[in-house]
């Protein structure tokens, strides 16, 4: 005999561990799932695609050595956002802030061509994230003074970084020997990145390796990973402490878009040598998802970083069998839905309750 009964969610006195393990493997494998179902649809064969994906990623050197090059830029711009994410601020603007530390650099490159590499390329650095840095710290501000939503404020931030670089490559910078493309003209050879052999795998790597590791040990062992977990959890308890909100507001931003604006000079020092609009297919919006499925730990960074990057090597590799590369795109949203929703499970339980009052849980 049925019963009616009642089904709600019960916040759990801490969050899940086994569904904070399970829900990334879990997102992954019905991401692939309902992306078979579209692919299915359009008269694609799901598992010939995804076989093709992988094999144009990780069966060459060619294919994994480009997989490391996407990957770099998400390691980079994951690691930024993470900082942010783990104080519960929301920096959307990843891919703003790139763009601004591409900006910087090229600007330093332009502007002191004759200057050796040695001196050359840490300055490219530096300003390259201070320029990030800067662009985040006006989201900061207004979060800080006046309470303003960070998400509305670096995601429009994102549109204006990449449409100052556009306006910059289509008028000021653009170089009039580049039979009028919106380029501007070549670095000098001591603007450029080191590269790994005959491959386009540059030194951007090593910086996002240091970084993991300086992140990491930050995070579990000095006293400002310490207060940015606190404030995290509990803002008010946080307060109350004695911690000082604001101040960790400004240098979390401040960290943050510096670390996504080095990713912009990588790209510009590293792989295109110069500045051209779209010089990122959406890095700082994909390390989005990076972070969140990596919560937030560094070195899982890394991990995810080479999974996202694959998937775009992946969907490039399968346009030469006529399937559009969109499939990666779609996976990337994909998985973010689920991670999203599986995150609900962690914090929640479900509760089955009878009209009897017999209570099973979930």
């Amino acid at each position: 005999m049925l019963f009616p009964c009642a089904v709600k969610l019960e916040k759990r006195l801490a969050p899940s561990t086994a569904m904070t393990l399970a829900t990334p493997v879990i997102s992954v494998i019905l991401a692939l799932l309902f992306c078979a179902v579209f692919l299915a649809l359009t008269g694609q064969n799901p598992l010939d695609v995804y076989i093709a994906m992988l094999t144009g990623a990780v069966g060459s050197a060619y294919g994994l050595s480009e997989t490391l090059v996407k990957a770099i830029p998400l390691m980079l711009c994951g690691l930024g956002i993470s900082i942010a994410f783990r104080m519960q601020l929301w920096n959307i603007g990843g891919e703003g802030q790139l763009y601004m530390g591409a900006f910087a650099a090229t600007w330093v490159a332009l502007s002191f061509p004759e200057l050796p590499a040695w001196l050359l390329l840490p300055l490219m650095v530096v300003v390259s994230m201070l320029s990030g840095g800067i662009w985040a710290l006006i989201a900061a501000a207004l979060r800080a003074k006046w309470q303003v939503n960070e998400i509305i404020i670096t995601l429009m931030l994102n549109y204006i970084g990449s449409l100052w670089v556009s306006y910059l490559v289509h008028g000021p910078w653009r170089d009039p020997k580049g039979h009028n493309f919106p380029l501007t003209a070549p670095f000098s050879p001591s603007a450029l990145l080191p590269t790994l052999g005959d491959s386009r795998i540059h030194a951007g790597l090593i910086f996002a390796i240091v970084l993991m590791v300086l992140l990491y040990v930050v995070f579990r062992q000095s006293r400002w990973g310490y207060e940015i977990r606190v404030i995290g959890a509990n803002e008010t308890a946080a307060r109350y402490a004695g911690m000082n909100i604001k101040r960790n507001i400004y240098l979390v931003m401040l960290a943050s878009g510096a670390i996504c604006g080095l990713a912009g000079m990588t790209e510009v020092s590293g792989i295109v040598g110069r500045l051209q609009p779209n010089i990122s297919p959406g890095y700082g919006f994909t390390a989005i998802i990076v972070a969140y499925l990596s919560r937030m730990n560094p070195l899982a960074i890394g991990i995810v970083s080479l999974l996202f990057g694959a998937l775009q090597v992946g969907g490039y590799y399968i346009q030469t069998f006529g399937v559009s590369a969109t499939v990666s795109a779609m996976l990337q949203g994909a998985i973010l839905f689920f991670v999203a929703g599986g995150e609900v499970f962690t914090q929640y339980r479900l509760v089955v309750k009878s009209v009897k009052g017999a209570v099973a849980r979930g």
